[in-house]
């Protein structure tokens, strides 16, 4: 059924059926792996810091090519589905740019140099890929056979939302179960060794910062692969979509961290734009549904169909406007409480 469910067909322009076989699957993933394969022995393998001008060039190219992605979609399988695509894209990198300041934070707090952020930022986008990608399959499969799910995602996206409001971003995120674990049973050590995750000191081999480094933003990916597969599928319950969707935002991530990395830090009021897109997509999937109810004890198990969908056109255009309110209003802040703090010190 899961399988059923991945190759569900796409409608295109005509009417007809597009199916996703599994081969368009396996062609799919091998492009992405491949692409993930340049990025590692193309700029990652040999430690360096990027400069602005390599991380803004290859930041506009993935940005272009996952926008060629979707007006392909679009026109081969309908602008409907490519209003789904670039919906589901601009939500789950909005939240990869929130992703990115845990990122930050984590690196900060375990003091890695530099030069080898690069290969934490690529482990760690591979880590999210493979849990998203692991969660994709699991909610596809749920969706095909359990319609009352739709209830259980805009529920949690409800209450992820309330988290994200007043999620405190300056939090140690270095310092929860998993790490204070890996703290007392792992030999640890206090030096870094290049890039290497094990070294040997006195005979003995431990464990360096960068193994733990990897740990933490493995935990974080987890966390926020709850909150992104829920969300995309409050956009479109197509697999594929979700999937290249997650896989595009994604790439390109590690460049975009060296390019706004200074930005980060002023998106104050980035997570709650997130909150709000994700409440709204919340009320979408409940919306969505009472639409296909058959739970027994909700409208006698009869839809419920004098509620109005959300269409895609306007799921898409309140995204883009939230996120962009969102990015406006924390540049203006940020802007205006450096002016004070200019005019308090000239005094």
């Amino acid at each position: 059924m899961a399988e059923e469910t991945l190759a569900k067909p796409f409608a295109d322009v005509s009417g007809a059926a597009v199916d996703i076989t599994p081969l368009v699957w396996i062609i799919t993933i091998a492009i992405t792996i491949a692409f993930f394969v340049f990025e590692f022995y193309a700029h990652v393998r040999k430690p360096h810091e990027p400069s602005i001008g390599e991380s803004a060039r290859w930041s506009a190219f993935y940005i272009a090519l996952a926008l060629l992605f979707g007006v392909g979609i679009g026109l081969v399988s309908g602008w409907d589905y490519g209003g789904e695509y670039f919906a589901g894209y601009l939500t789950e990198k909005a939240l990869s740019v929130d992703n990115l300041f845990v990122f930050l934070l984590v690196m900060t707090a375990f003091a890695v140099p530099k030069m080898y952020q690069q290969k934490v930022l690529m482990i760690g986008i591979v880590i999210a890929l493979v849990m998203r990608g692991a969660f994709i399959a699991v909610g596809a499969a749920l969706i095909a056979n359990f319609s009352w799910v739709f209830y259980l995602f805009g529920a949690l996206l409800l209450v992820l939302a309330y988290r994200q409001a007043f999620a405190d971003h300056g939090g140690d995120p270095t310092d929860n179960r998993l790490m204070r674990f890996a703290r007392r049973h792992l030999p640890l050590s206090d030096e870094y060794d290049g890039d290497r995750l094990f070294t040997v000191r006195g005979g003995r081999r431990l464990v360096t910062p960068m193994l733990l480094t990897i740990i933490a933003i493995g935990f974080v990916d987890l966390v926020f692969a709850v909150d992104s597969i829920p969300a995309i599928y409050g956009l479109t319950e197509e697999a594929y979509i979700v999937f290249t969707a997650n896989a595009f935002a994604l790439m390109g991530l590690r460049q975009l961290y060296f390019l706004i990395g200074g930005l980060l830090e002023r998106m104050v009021y980035l997570g709650q734009g997130l909150a709000v897109i994700l409440a709204f997509i919340g009320v979408k999937l409940l919306i969505h549904a009472l639409h296909v109810n058959e739970l027994p004890f909700i409208n006698g198990g009869e839809p419920v169909k004098w509620l109005p969908e959300i269409p895609i056109w306007f799921s898409l255009l309140f995204i883009a406007a939230t996120i962009t309110v969102a990015t406006v209003a924390s540049l203006a802040k940020t802007r205006r409480d450096r002016a004070r703090a200019l005019e308090r010190t000239q005094r």
